[in-house]
């Protein structure tokens, strides 16, 4: 009987999706060794780095400028 409440108090996935996130952080943290709000402000730092970074790949590997590059290299071999 006991299990039935605990599943129907945590079926819908509104209810589920913020426990598991909560209970995911703080087992993280655990692991880390670190607080959670250090934990937080870590990982929005990597996560604004690494967003730099393929900002600035995908800037560089854009096709219609690697395309504007190579007709240029090969106008100045001419």
């Amino acid at each position: 009987m006991l299990m039935l409440s605990l599943f129907r108090c945590l079926s819908s996935a509104a209810v589920m999706l913020p426990w598991l996130l909560n209970l995911a952080t703080r087992l993280l943290a655990h692991v880390l060794n670190m607080p959670e709000p250090l934990l937080h402000t870590t990982s929005i730092y990597v996560f604004v780095q690494v967003q730099a970074v393929e900002h600035s790949v995908g800037k560089a590997l854009n096709p219609v400028r690697l395309l504007r590059r190579l007709l240029r290299s090969r106008q100045t071999r001419r």
